[in-house]
This record gives structure tokens, sequence and C-alpha cells, in this order.
């Protein structure tokens, strides 16, 4: 009986949902064995739904079925446990998908531990020990599980393929290198991977050494980003430092030409008050004596008027106008004048003078902004590459040349979907954002173009002036036709052109919008003065079928 139940499959007597022996096993209404404490917690969880099903066959039971261990069950298990019948392997001992399987296990089959290359089969544990325990077979090549096996076996003469044609870099059998092999350089596969395995550590030290300059290098690059960092942080901080010093010096000689003003101003005024009283006082004692005379000119008495008069005519001594120096009223213009002096010649110093950052040369202009170039080679400093996005571009344009050339045709083009798209203007945007100092050349064949730089969230869809370059308060645009400049709805006139080339120059920080009609000289077209509020994107419009334009290489 014993000996009958060792030959048994494991899994007969183990339990489905905790994958061990059975645990007072008991048998549910369509013949399934279970655990009792499993199926009791697996139908716990199906009383809401006051249906009992089985883990297995999925069979419904209404009501709860009764549980009941079966003894007979439960005595074969534990009679099979003193008879030496193990667990079931756990779940995770099988064969899955991704894994190697055993080739002797029948069922289900367990996982490989390893693979023979003399038996071209894979074993698990079990059926491994042989190879541990059998003098023969103790001498096979045991590797770890692999699927490849067979790629061992010559397709030709069904034979393992232990020799190695280097004529024909391939891997062959003995009979190969008698047969169309023959006379070639053949070698047995264990010398040539000893070969090849002295090469591969020399490609392997090869590869270390390169991975340690490497890694010297990134390391001496680390290095050198925080000295400059440092050196940058320093920098910042003396220049703060000092521009805070230059302000504070600033401030006390604001202070001090201020106090000296003041006190000038007391010095000048004082005299100027005290002879201005002397005046009032006098002009009061004589609209008294004035008074007094009039009243006198009428006295009728005669002797009286006589009596008091000598007394009366009798004037005090008038103040000397020579003394009011009346100078010409320009009292404290100097001073205005030398101020204005120094802040003039403070603005030329401070203008001419930068920081620079780098040994390389690289400047920092870090004081005042600097002025709009006056020559084409001047602008082409701050030229940049500039490409059209074809996700912003109307179906009704061609875009061509690197997307750097828009042509508007008649027959709409194939373009995927996209929200960054204009719907209803012939309108193209480009892939970079502009900032800070930029300029760029845009030539067209004809009339009926205009250019222009856009914020990115203008409004794509519909034929509002909200979508349509200059239109609205997010775009510039020149009509290169009309000769005018549009913004917010609103034309104002500028010069023809003189070529069908227009140079543009964006000082972003400045605020500076500028056109130039580009020839042997640079011709000012328009300049906006403006604050920008995010990164411009260069846009062409197109309003006649035909009309193309391309934004020039200038490097």
């Amino acid at each position: 009986m014993a000996q009958k139940g060792v030959q048994l499959d494991q899994e007969t007597f183990s339990c489905s949902i905790c994958l061990d022996l059975l645990k007072d096993p008991v048998t549910i209404p369509c013949g399934h064995n279970y655990c009792m404490s499993c199926i009791k917690t697996f139908w716990d969880g199906e009383d809401q739904k006051k249906i009992y099903s089985c883990p297995q066959c999925k069979q419904a039971f209404t009501p709860r079925p009764v549980l009941v261990k079966n003894t007979m069950l439960a005595a074969l298990v534990e009679q099979l446990k003193k008879t030496g019948l193990k667990a079931a392997p756990a779940d995770h001992c099988y064969a899955g998908p991704e894994d190697v399987a055993c080739d002797v296990c029948t069922g289900r089959k367990l996982k490989a531990l390893k693979s023979c290359l003399q038996c071209l089969a894979s074993y698990c544990e079990k059926h491994l020990q042989p190879h541990y325990d059998v003098g023969p077979l103790k001498k096979h090549k045991l590797v770890d599980p692999s699927e490849k096996l067979q790629e061992n076996i010559c397709s030709r003469h069904d034979e393992v393929m232990k020799m190695f044609c280097r004529t024909d870099q391939q891997s062959i059998c003995y009979l190969c290198s008698v047969d169309e092999h023959k006379g070639h350089d053949t070698v047995s596969a264990a010398a040539e991977r000893t070969e090849r395995q002295r090469e591969l550590e020399v490609s392997r030290q090869q590869i270390q050494q390169r991975i340690q300059d490497r890694e010297k290098d990134v390391k001496m690059l680390q290095q050198e980003v925080e000295a400059v960092s440092r050196s940058a942080d320093k920098a910042v901080e003396d220049s703060e430092k000092i521009f805070t010093e230059l302000i504070r010096l600033i401030q006390k000689r604001s202070s001090d030409v201020k106090q000296q003003i003041r006190s000038q101003q007391e010095t000048e005024v004082s005299p100027v008050k005290e002879l201005q009283e002397k005046l009032k006082q006098e002009i009061t004692e004589l609209k008294r004596k004035d008074a007094e005379l009039k009243q006198l000119s009428h006295t009728e008495d005669h002797n009286q008027f006589l009596l008091n008069y000598p007394s009366l005519s009798q004037l005090s001594a008038s103040t000397d106008s020579s003394s009011i120096n009346i100078r010409p009223r320009r009292h404290f213009e100097d001073v205005t004048a030398a101020v204005s002096k120094l802040r003039d010649q403070l603005q030329d110093v401070l203008t001419e003078k930068r920081t620079n950052i780098s040994p390389t040369g690289t400047e920092v202009e870090v004081l005042l902004p600097q002025p709009e170039p006056k020559t084409r080679a001047g602008f082409l400093k701050y030229s940049r590459e500039i490409t059209l996005d074809p996700n912003t571009a109307d179906t009704l344009l061609l875009l061509s040349d690197g997307d750097r050339k828009a042509q508007q045709t008649s027959q709409h083009q194939i373009y995927s979907s996209h929200l960054n798209r204009f719907t209803d203007w012939c309108q193209v945007l480009s892939r970079e954002s502009l900032t800070g100092r930029c300029y760029w050349e845009v030539e067209w064949s004809r009339a009926g173009v205009e250019v222009a730089v856009a914020y990115k969230n203008i409004s794509r869809e519909g034929r509002l002036n909200e979508c349509r370059f200059g239109r609205n308060d997010k775009s510039w645009s020149l009509d290169l036709s009309n000769y005018k400049l549009w913004f917010n709805n609103i034309s104002t006139s500028v010069p023809s052109p003189r070529s069908s080339r227009v140079g543009v120059y964006l000082d972003h920080t400045a605020g500076i919008l500028s056109f130039y009609s580009v020839s042997e000289t640079m011709t000012l077209l328009y300049r906006v003065q403006t604050t920008f509020t995010q990164p411009v994107y260069v846009g062409l419009w197109f309003y006649s079928n035909g009309v193309n334009a391309e934004l020039c290489k200038l490097k």
C-alpha cells in the first residue's frame, strides 16, 4: 500500500488553494477536495453573493454546503505521510512559460536546474542527481538551464558540434570536418573558446581601461564645473558688494550735493529776505505818511495847516535801491549741468566696460543694454538658425528646404492632426522660441506675404483676428506688399522695402523689434518699442497662391 502510494502524483493529495498536503480534508458536492480552513475562508469571501463556487471547476452551490471532514481521505494522507510521501512542490517550482522545463518530468514539469551539453537535455534537481552520482555522467559538462541546446546539433549529420571551422567562422561536427570543411583550418570548440576567451579578456581590459579613463575625465570635468561655479558665485558676490558700495557712494554724494545746494540757497536767500523786509517796512511808513499828508491837505484852518506842515512834510531816508543785486535767473543751473555731466560720464564708462568671466574671452554685458548694430555685419553676430514647425503650418502651405521655406499652394498637404496647427489662415510659426538678442532674414518671391513674430499662446483655430498675425495683442506683423506694420489690428505705414529680403532684429530684454530692408545697406523700415512678456516665435503669413518665402541661412 505504501509503495503504491509513493508512486502516486503528489498533487493528488494537495490542496489547490494552499498548494500543501491536505489538512482536515473535506469533499465538496462537485467532488473536489480542499483543506477545511482553506475552503471556509474562500467561501467567507462569497457570503455577500450568497452563491458559493468551487475554486477549480467553478460549479456554484446554493445554499452554502455543510462541510464534513472526509475521514477516509484524512487517514490516507496521514498514512502516506508516514510512508514517505512529501508535500507537493510549491507552485513556484514548476516551469512557467519563461522557464526551462525538465526534459525527464512527466505531467506538470518542474523547472530545470542544469542543462547537460553532452546529453543535450535539461534536468530538475531530482533528475539531475545521476550526473552527480554516476561515474561516466560526472564527466558531462553541466551549464545553466538553456533552451538552445538543439543549436549544438549539426543539422546535416545530427551530431554534436564539437569542432570550429576558422575558415568559415562556424561551429561544425566531426563529420563536417572531413566532409564539406575538409582542408579548412579546423580546431576543437574548446581550443577556439580558449583563444576567444583570451581575446575577450584583452577586450575587457581595454574596456575597463577606457571606463577608468572616461571616469577620470568626467571627474576632471566635474571639478572644472565646480571651479567655474565657485568663480561665478564669487564674481556675483563681489559684484553685488561693489555695486552696493557704488550705490551707497552715489547716495552719499547726492545727499552732500543736496545739502550744499540748500546751504547756498540759505546764504543767498537770507540777505534778500532781510532787504525785502526793510522795503516792506518803508512802504508801510510811506503809506502812513501819505495818509497824514492827505488828511492835512483837507485842513481848512490855514494856521493849523502851516503849523503841522513842517513836521509832516519831512520824509525818512529811503532804502538805497542800488543795494538790490538782481542776477540772471540761473542760480543753480550750473549745479544741474555738473550733475548731468557726471551722469553722462558714468554712463559712458559703464557702457564701455565689460566683465570677462572666462579665459576664452566670453563676455557678459552686465550694465547697460547694448546699442542696436549699425551694419549688417554687426547684426550677423546675433544671427540664429531658425526652422519652421510643420505642426503649426496651415494645410495649404508646403514646407521644403529643411523646413526653412514655405509656399502657398492650391492643394491641401497631408499633415497629421495637431492642436498647434493654424486652420483658417495660411500661417506658420518657427520651432525655435527666441529671447535675448537675435537676428534673422527672410527672402520672398513676390507680393502676398507678411513677416511676423508672435507669442506661443496665439489662437490657432478659426478666421477671427485672434488667430491672424498683427491683428491682436499677441503678435506683430510687417506687410511686405502694402507697406504696413500691424499690431493689435492697428496699422502704421512703413517705407517701401528696397529689396526682396528683410532683416529682423530682436532685443527681447530691451523690448526692441526692428525691421530692415536688406540690400547693399541696411534701411530701417520700422522699430517697435514694447515690453515682451514671454518668448516669441518667428511667423510667416501668405495670402496669395504661389507665393513663397524662405528663412535665409546666414552662417
